[in-house]
């Protein structure tokens, strides 16, 4: 009987190996509230099954909950996982534990967001100041080049978002000056803050000819704000990321356009080199993702319905 319980520990202890066996990979987003998140985490599960890898994912409810984005990071060291994978919500906050991270020999992919360190593995993201340009673009065209507009900015200290805003204040300074923006205000990755930020800017600036919004809470708030004035159609609306809401809300003419990421596709790379990463092999050092915009007539062509319909499915069953 003694043999026979040593050799069932033996076949339990094998068992126990083979299922964590597969390298671990920790993806810490800014926050697990968002649709954009959503998918991205899709797009990761997606290349752990390719590649063979374990996704562990973990992040604050909220992008602007700091603290706990450092604790998840510092706990994802303490269990050596094989990578990790950071979206840092503020720029100089997740320094520290990154920089801890690749010191205790774990690689780093940071991607979605920027921070003050070069002490990472590999860079992710869209070229968020690319896609700012391209905003503004779209909006001074639905003006005619002229009028005056809002922002709705998202938080202080998150780097893609800044540089999508930068973008969008550069390219009207040097290509539209006949264009104002008149109204900044921060949505704090909240919808009702969000709304009731642009609920305050339309009625501080009654002739306010168009709105951007540079984030998807911020543009859900927008769509919100607009609706509940009865301004849809009347100021122009640029917006950024989807939803299944947004969607609608293009389609019904409450927002004229919308700059889209690919988060599946974000989060699919991330995990793909960390995984070549862990197998011993190079990986570049930063790869851009490309952002574009989408107009009602887009949705309609097979192309953008390709690339975004597999993600709102896919927000839809969360």
């Amino acid at each position: 009987m003694r043999v026979t319980g040593w050799l069932l520990a033996a076949v339990l202890l094998s068992v126990g190996c083979q299922r964590h066996a597969r390298p671990v990979i920790g993806v810490v987003p800014k926050s697990t509230a968002h649709v954009f998140w959503v998918a991205v985490e899709s797009g990761a599960r997606a290349a752990a099954r390719d590649f063979g890898v374990e996704v562990l994912w973990n992040g604050p409810p909220t992008e602007t909950e700091y603290d706990r984005q450092i604790q998840i990071v510092d706990s994802f060291i303490a269990r050596r996982v094989g990578g990790l994978a950071v979206a840092a919500s503020e720029r100089k906050a997740l320094v520290a534990p990154i920089e801890r991270a690749m010191a205790s020999g774990i690689p780093v992919v940071v991607f979605d967001s920027g921070v003050d360190t070069t002490k990472y593995t590999a860079f992710v993201a869209t070229n968020n100041y690319e896609a700012g340009q391209e905003g503004a673009r779209t909006l001074a065209r639905l003006l005619n080049g002229r009028g005056k507009v809002a922002v709705l900015l998202h938080a202080p200290g998150s780097y893609s978002t800044m540089e999508r805003e930068r973008g969008f204040d550069d390219v009207l300074r040097a290509e539209f000056p006949d264009i104002r923006i008149v109204a900044r205000q921060f949505g704090m990755a909240d919808r009702a803050r969000a709304r009731a930020a642009a609920e305050n800017m339309l009625a501080a600036h009654p002739d306010l000819d168009g709105i951007f919004a540079s984030t998807e809470p911020s543009s859900s708030g927008v769509a919100l704000a607009l609706k509940g004035r009865k301004l849809a159609g009347k100021v122009r609306f640029v917006g950024f990321d989807f939803s299944a809401s947004m969607v609608e809300d293009l389609r019904a003419g409450v927002m004229d356009a919308m700059v889209v990421q690919d988060p599946f596709g974000m989060g699919y790379e991330v995990i793909r080199l960390l995984a070549d990463k862990m197998a011993g092999k190079s990986v570049p050092r930063q790869v851009d993702l490309r952002a574009r915009v989408v107009t009602r007539a887009d949705w309609e062509t097979a192309e953008i319905r390709r690339l975004l319909l597999p993600q709102l499915e896919t927000m839809g069953r969360r």
